[in-house]
């Protein structure tokens, strides 16, 4: 991670970082006055990301992990907690989206990846994350994504399902005693998954993750 020698005053965790609605939530977040610790796998996606934020102004920390990786994500929150002390935002956009395929032929790899990285992962990272949240009164948030049950969307439908099943549960636990669990659906918008999703649709009539990133943030009431 990237060192910063002041302690911002408020801190926004974005997992999966690096690309689409994450990336154009951490960039907003930082024009907005959020220091953003920013998760992804690709590094030079959050080169990038750095590059941007730093340009107009704001403030980044890089961790170039993979969320699946549960040392690394102990060792991030471990080291958020013992910097910060806590968060006040938890962004969650990481997400593995396999071809799509009919449920008969999916592929055991890309079923497998589909449930660590959407489920396991996810449960692993409330636990870890709940902790710092609590100590920084934060919000955590997820977006949904409503494609199960429809055809060729079976791995990623389901596991998404899953997801966001997950984190209704965490939501209805901590409705009094917190941390808040915000679920978004976003509009429809040109990211290199929903290209892959509908290759052949007409991107133009899409919203722009920046877009639907300054709308998200403008209603949290943070």
């Amino acid at each position: 991670m990237s060192d910063e020698q002041t302690p911002p005053k408020k801190i926004a965790l974005v997992t999966g970082a690096s690309r689409g609605l994450g990336t154009a939530m951490a960039e907003a977040l930082a024009e907005a006055g959020w220091h953003v610790m920013a998760v992804a796998r690709t590094t030079g996606g959050l080169e990038d990301l750095d590059d941007r934020i730093q340009a107009k102004g704001g403030s980044a920390s890089l961790a170039p992990m993979d969320i699946t990786d549960k040392g690394a994500m102990q060792h991030l929150a471990a080291s958020v907690g013992a910097r910060w002390g806590g968060v006040q935002l938890w962004v969650h956009t990481a997400i593995f989206a396999c071809q799509l395929t009919p449920a008969g032929h999916i592929d055991d790899e890309d079923m497998e990846k589909s449930i660590t990285t959407n489920i396991t992962a996810t449960a692993h990272l409330i636990g870890l994350i709940e902790p710092l949240l609590k100590a920084g009164n934060g919000t955590a948030m997820f977006f949904d994504d409503d494609r199960a049950g429809q055809k060729f969307f079976g791995a990623y439908g389901a596991t998404k399902a899953a997801q966001i099943a997950l984190a209704r549960s965490w939501q209805a636990e901590n409705v009094k005693i917190g941390p808040r669990v915000i679920i978004e659906r976003p509009a429809p918008m040109p990211t290199a998954t929903r290209a892959r999703f509908f290759p052949g649709e007409d991107r133009k009539v899409l919203v722009s993750p920046h877009d639907e990133a300054a709308r998200i943030i403008a209603g949290l009431a943070l």
